[in-house]
C-alpha cells in the first residue's frame, strides 16, 4: 500500500528497522563508508602529483564524495543503494590491488616524492581492499535484512474502536474427500 493512500487513524511501520541488528548493521555500513572514502581522500591528496594525471585524481575524489553521500542514504534507511555500494566497492577494490605495488616500487632513491611516504601510500592502498570486503559484506547483509517493509497499524499500535483482535474466526468446515477412482471400477 502506498504511504498515501492510509486509512485515516492508522500509520506506517517499518518493523524490520526497530531490530537492533538491522541498526547495527545500518551503521556499520555507513562507517564503513566513510572510512573508505576517507581513505580514498588521503592517498588521492597524499599522492597527488603520482596518480597518472590529473583526471585519475578528480575521479577519486569523485568516488570518495560518492561513498560519502551514499553513507547519508544509507543512514536514512534507503537500501537501494546498497547493491550500488557493492558493485562499486568491488571496482575499488581491484584498482587498489592492482595500484598498491607501484607505491611500493617508487620508493627509491632518485624518485620524487609525493607529499605522503610512497611506502605509506602503497600501505593505505593495500588497506582499501579488505575494506572494500567489508563493504561488500556488510552491505549485502543490509540488504538481506528488507529494511523496506511496511506494515500499516493503528496510531499508536492501538486497534481502534470496533477493530477487535480477538474477534473469533468462523469455523472451518471440514469435508472429507472421497478417494479418487482409478476407472476400474
Amino acid at each position: 500500500m502506498e504511504s498515501t493512500s492510509l486509512r485515516p487513524g492508522y500509520e506506517l511501520w517499518r518493523p524490520n528497522r526497530q531490530k537492533a541488528q538491522a541498526k547495527t548493521t545500518k551503521a556499520i555500513v555507513a562507517f564503513v563508508l566513510l572510512v573508505s572514502a576517507g581513505l580514498l581522500l588521503v592517498i588521492t591528496i597524499g599522492g597527488w602529483p603520482h596518480l597518472g594525471g590529473a583526471s585519475v585524481a578528480v575521479m577519486s575524489l569523485l568516488w570518495a564524495g560518492l561513498y560519502v553521500f551514499f553513507a547519508l542514504l544509507v543512514s536514512r534507511w534507503n537500501r537501494g543503494i546498497l547493491p550500488v555500494a557493492s558493485a562499486l566497492a568491488i571496482i575499488l577494490a581491484i584498482f587498489a590491488a592492482v595500484a598498491a605495488p607501484d607505491w611500493f616500487a617508487r620508493s627509491k632513491e632518485g624518485l620524487d616524492p609525493p607529499p605522503l611516504p610512497d611506502d605509506l601510500l602503497g600501505l593505505l592502498t593495500i588497506l582499501v581492499v579488505p575494506v572494500q570486503l567489508l563493504l561488500i559484506t556488510v552491505a549485502m547483509v543490509g540488504f538481506s535484512q528488507e529494511w523496506h517493509v511496511e506494515e500499516e497499524r493503528p496510531v499508536g499500535g492501538v486497534p481502534l474502536a470496533g477493530e477487535d483482535t480477538d474477534e473469533a474466526l468462523p469455523p472451518a468446515r471440514y469435508e472429507p474427500r472421497s478417494p479418487p477412482r482409478d476407472g476400474n471400477d
